[in-house]
């Protein structure tokens, strides 16, 4: 059994909106079909894949639907197999260092100085520590090839 492949029509060349998500999704269906997955995942992608296929309303709608649908896949991929597109835990962890680390950071800065206009000098260290430990992650999901060769956005 092998990936169903997302099927081709008039409109993905003629709408440029609608070429770009088509595109993406055939190209995360690319990446997937190079990793070794499990029969019943596999199945669920097809489901999924199928939808797309038979999406009958119009453009905007099937943009949505193929949005939706890569997302689903990208979940799919998380929860049953634990496989990680590539940079997805530096884009998880940047947020989280910004949150976590760099607001209380920012904010002992701001209480030291007695000016709580420097909360903001803690956002960028906060950043650099959140890339810091999602580029170890990433690294990390590679090193034990739970990553997919495909870039998350």
């Amino acid at each position: 059994m092998s990936i169903q492949p997302l099927i081709s029509r008039p409109s993905f060349e003629e709408n440029p909106k609608l070429a770009k998500p088509a595109s993406k999704l055939r190209s995360l269906l690319a990446a997937i079909e190079k990793k070794e997955i499990l029969p019943s995942v596999e199945g669920k992608i097809n489901e999924i894949i199928t939808g797309v296929n038979d999406f009958p309303g119009p453009d905007p709608l099937l943009i949505k639907q193929i949005t939706s649908a890569q997302t689903a896949i990208l979940k799919l991929l998380e929860k049953e197999l634990g496989i990680y597109p590539k940079n997805h835990f530096q884009t998880l962890w940047l947020t989280i260092g910004m949150t976590a680390f760099g607001i209380p950071m920012g904010l002992a800065f701001g209480t030291a100085m007695g000016n709580l206009a420097f909360l903001g000098i803690g956002l960028p260290m906060g950043m650099a520590i959140g890339i810091a430990i999602g580029n170890s992650k990433d690294k990390e999901a590679a090193a034990k090839g739970k990553q997919l060769d495909w870039p998350s956005e």
